[in-house]
């Protein structure tokens, strides 16, 4: 990679340890946007690999793929990898702030970890799915289409009848099939609560939207989703530390191209 006689004094869970916050520091730094999204099972695994003495390309090809899934662009991906590259070269002691340069990522470095992403995407591409099987929950391009579909409502109408209801969960202290878990009951909560033709989707790794025209239920919906959600997260100690649940609505913006890219933010 490069970077190996940079690191090879360290080693062990502290070394891990401190790799890991080393590079998290200078992500964020960088500008990554969303730190909830960044705690992955594969950076650990990513940080134990290029302290040992192996080929660290496998876990780096996971974490490309890790970070396809959890909805980061390729761009994004890459300004992380370049952190975790820039903090390698530092001399072995060193605190200082580093300057994470995507053009001076080791091509091997580089191409396994975009494959990784690159190998999602084009899965999902090939899979138009209107659902996600595991949780349930139609899928962000599914929304879209829905979306399309309200706004040529509205021209004919004359007025915005829908909302948009969004929910987040806190996983930042949650980990691997955890995470999945926690989304799945949040997907049974949405669906017993709007459970009349509302379309209920997942639009991140950690936030869930329903879209549905506004009525005098609304203000219940909304009382009962905030309370059996913490009731069902609640009863699962893996995944009870999930935080606060966040609930609240968003207006529809005047066009459908706004409303995408509303809802693709609100999902970050």
């Amino acid at each position: 990679m490069g970077v190996r006689e940079a690191v090879a004094r360290r080693s062990g869970a502290d070394g891990s340890r401190a790799l890991r916050s080393r590079w998290r520091t200078a992500t964020m730094a960088a500008g990554w946007a969303f730190p909830a999204d960044w705690p992955l099972a594969e950076v650990d695994e990513v940080c134990r690999a290029v302290l040992g003495p192996g080929d660290p390309s496998a876990q780096l090809y996971r974490l490309g793929k890790a970070r396809a899934e959890a909805g980061a662009g390729l761009a994004e991906t890459l300004l992380d990898l370049a952190a975790l590259h820039a903090v390698l070269a530092e001399p072995p002691g060193s605190t200082g702030m580093v300057s994470p340069n995507v053009d001076a990522i080791p091509a091997r470095m580089l191409r396994v970890t975009a494959l990784g992403w690159g190998d999602v995407m084009s899965k999902q591409a090939g899979n138009c799915a209107a659902d996600n099987p595991l949780t349930g929950l139609a899928t962000a391009a599914y929304l879209r289409t829905r979306l399309r579909e309200v706004y040529a409502e509205t021209r004919t109408v004359g007025r915005q009848e829908h909302v948009l209801v969004l929910v987040a969960l806190d996983l930042t202290r949650t980990s691997g099939w955890s995470r999945v878990v926690a989304m799945t009951l949040l997907a049974d909560v949405l669906m017993e609560v709007f459970d009349a033709g509302e379309t209920v989707a997942s639009v991140g790794p950690s936030v869930a939207c329903v879209l549905l025209r506004r009525d005098r239920h609304l203000a219940r919906a909304l009382a009962n989703l905030r309370v059996l959600t913490a009731d069902r997260l609640a009863v699962d100690p893996h995944i009870a530390p999930t935080g606060p649940v966040r609930v609240w609505l968003e207006e529809l913006p005047e066009t459908c191209e706004d409303a995408v890219a509303l809802v693709a933010d609100l999902g970050r």
